[in-house]
């Protein structure tokens, strides 16, 4: 029996001898140690109601500018203002968030994820109440656009890396749980928004708006935990060395290009509404019907993911709601038809948030996974930024179909975006086969 274990010992390639032969201690570095492997629950399940809640009081809200744009191109607030100047402030909610991404990672790092969340609950909750008091158009611009984005950014950007950390093998799962969360709260706020407005008044609505966002994101931010000691990831603003390979590059394409419709679906059916002859509160509906979509079905392509692939899964679905574009919207006219089509499409149309980071992990692996996410974030500026602009500058006010141009420029960039994960999908496994990386 000595003699096997003195076999195994010698055989072991971590074991170091001296010269007379004697085993010595070797210490391996954390360096070199290899990532503890994800829990796959515990207290991963508390963070994903943590990030439920993030996602609720965060990109819920934002998502709910629909209400509050199709308010302000139907009453003249700020004589300086323009349809283009409205769609800018929706724009810069998730622009800003994008653009300080590589900030609010570093940041993370420096002073911990709560400490950051703690900050992005401040400046969701003063952006808010700062827009109250708005007499300018650019006043709007600095606080519902800039400080919002701001706080969504600081408050949302450190969550999004923490559940991989928790989930391996039911990741899309617990991202899709945790992504619904934005559904529930866009849904909440689109009616309590247009509620709000006309019972009380748009400056209350802000208001207490900025104060309920502000409570239930500090909660979130106290029980929410990461596993960045057992990962150890390197957490850098974003590596450009990541920029050299074909597959993210094809990530970020898919980023890019799935967010011009995205923006475009999710800011203009409350106006496309009106544009067809509903009223102010079927306007407002109609958001709220998207939203709720969204929360139906983001769970459901989570588990739907984890089962048949991450990367198939994303293809088809963004193919899908290009399909959706021009077989629903295109020849709605009621509020019927726009209602399914609206719970159908919200089901569905945000599919990049929920498997970024599971595909980004498949991408790059979990250790780059923060650098990723940022070069992610980066790419979708500009089509966050400008999407809406876009669409609005394409309608066409008194034609008879007024949307008609937005509709097919959010149906060909999903359509375009498709292209780009199947390609996505076709290079991961031919190099899965060669037995080698990108």
């Amino acid at each position: 029996m000595s003699d096997g274990i003195a076999s195994n010992v010698a055989n072991d390639p971590r074991e170091k001898h001296d010269d007379a032969g004697h085993p010595v201690d070797v210490v391996i570095s954390s360096a070199e140690a290899p990532p503890s492997p994800p829990p796959d629950g515990r207290y991963g399940w508390v963070c994903v109601l943590a990030c439920f809640c993030v996602n609720a009081f965060t990109w819920g809200v934002v998502a709910s500018y629909g209400v509050y744009l199709s308010y302000y191109l139907s009453h003249a607030l700020y004589p300086s203002a323009t349809s283009i100047s409205y769609a800018f402030i929706g724009g810069l909610n998730f622009s800003i968030a994008m653009l300080l991404a590589p900030i609010i990672t570093i940041f993370a790092r420096q002073y911990n994820t709560r400490v950051t969340m703690i900050l992005g609950s401040l400046l969701l909750t003063s952006g808010f109440i700062s827009a109250s008091f708005a007499t300018k158009i650019w006043h709007l611009y600095l606080s519902q656009g800039v400080l919002v984005g701001a706080g969504v950014g600081f408050v949302s950007i450190p969550c999004i890396a923490i559940l991989p950390q928790w989930f391996d093998k039911r990741r899309s799962l617990a991202g899709g749980i945790s992504s619904a969360g934005s559904g529930i709260g866009g849904l909440i706020f689109s009616f309590a928004t247009q509620a709000m407005i006309d019972n009380i008044s748009l400056a209350w609505s802000l208001r207490i708006t900025g104060i309920v966002v502000g409570i239930m994101n500090l909660v979130a931010a106290m029980t929410i935990r990461n596993r960045n000691k057992a990962i150890k990831p390197p957490q850098r603003g974003f590596d450009l060395k990541l920029l050299r390979r074909y597959d993210v590059l094809l990530l970020l394409a898919w980023a890019f290009v799935s967010m011009l419709g995205y923006i475009t679906l999710l800011y203009s059916l409350s106006d496309f509404a009106r544009s067809i002859g509903l009223n102010a509160n079927q306007a407002s509906a109609i958001t709220a019907f998207l939203n709720l979509g969204t929360a139906i079905g983001r769970p459901m392509i989570g588990v739907v993911s984890d089962r048949y692939g991450r990367m198939e899964v994303a293809g088809f679905i963004t193919f899908f709601c290009g399909v959706t574009c021009f077989a629903i919207w295109l020849p709605a006219k009621s509020y019927g038809v726009t209602i399914f089509f609206a719970i159908v499409v919200g089901a569905i149309l945000g599919v990049f948030w929920m498997t970024v980071g599971p595909i980004a992990v498949e991408v790059a692996g979990l250790v780059e996974l923060p650098s990723l996410l940022s070069l992610s974030w980066l790419s979708i500026v500009l089509p966050t930024t400008f999407s809406e602009v876009i669409a609005l500058k394409l309608r066409r006010p008194g034609s008879g179909h007024e949307y008609l141009y937005p509709q097919i420029f959010a149906g060909l960039s999903y359509f375009v975006a498709s292209g780009c994960m199947l390609e996505l999908r076709r290079v991961k496994r031919k190099h899965k086969r060669h037995g080698n990386n990108p």
